[in-house]
């Protein structure tokens, strides 16, 4: 039972299987839409003219194509192969994989709690991919950042049994972020207190923050974290701890973020 319409939309992105090829077209299934049968037009397959489909395309292989028209009266579906380009192609099969997983994932869930997966579908499931924009990304969510997790899902019995699966099986993403930190202090004692100012940004936080040298007055910040709003909060607080720091020295400074 997929956590998804019944049909998709006009102009989505749909991952199918070929199941046949003919002369005018080929015939296909859609794997997200519970293998419901979809069709391109042999105008559809390949820019250009078309003298062999079988040269663009084959029985049982994977393919990205973009929904065209929709009728579900007659449950008819219209795909387009050639309307999608390399990257949209790559972000689309790439988010089908991580679907896939999800729903492996949803049933360690499952098995956590006793119960049957489709149970858990009305359960939680659905109003996660409504909350999160799909149900992998609520398992980084929990993964990466397990007390906001926490607060928005409460205390129900399924948000245990959740997050312990999120954490064991889930690498949180991370996200890198810089700027110049320039400093510069002309006093007698200017090299100590440009070291100290950058030793003040790299306290905030050890384990996320690096100080690099490019050439004085400029040093890199570089900060990592799980969270991209909670990693831009702690670039703040690093090169504001910084900039305090020499200013009350007698320097002077200036952050510029990339």
């Amino acid at each position: 039972m997929p956590l998804r319409a019944e049909f998709p939309e006009e102009g989505e992105l749909v991952v199918g299987t070929v199941t046949s090829i003919r002369n005018f077209g080929a015939f296909v299934t859609l794997d997200e839409y519970n293998n419901r049968e979809a069709f391109i037009h042999l105008s559809e397959v390949a820019t250009g003219w078309v003298k062999y489909i079988r040269d663009h395309i084959r029985e049982g292989q994977k393919i990205v194509a973009r929904v065209l028209r929709i009728d579900p009266a007659k449950s008819q579906i219209d795909l387009s192969l050639k309307r999608i380009n390399d990257h949209q192609r790559r972000e689309k099969t790439q988010s089908w994989k991580n679907e896939q997983r999800a729903m492996r994932l949803l049933a360690l869930v499952a098995q956590g709690m006793a119960i049957e997966v489709d149970a858990t579908h009305a359960l939680f499931a659905e109003q996660l991919v409504e909350r999160y924009g799909s149900l992998f990304q609520a398992f980084e969510v929990a993964s990466a950042d397990p007390k906001r997790f926490q607060k928005e899902g409460g205390k129900a019995p399924w948000v245990t049994a959740f997050l312990k699966v999120a954490q064991e099986n889930i690498v949180p993403p991370r996200v890198a972020i810089m700027g110049t930190l320039e400093v510069s202090d002309s006093s007698p004692n200017g090299v100590e207190h440009v070291r100290q100012a950058l030793l003040e940004a790299e306290k905030v936080d050890p384990d996320s923050i690096v100080v690099q040298y490019v050439g004085a007055p400029r040093y890199r910040v570089q900060v990592a974290g799980t969270q991209y709003k909670q990693t831009e909060e702690l670039l703040k607080k690093a090169t504001e701890a910084a900039l305090v720091s020499i200013k009350a020295a007698g320097g002077q400074g200036n952050f510029v973020r990339a």
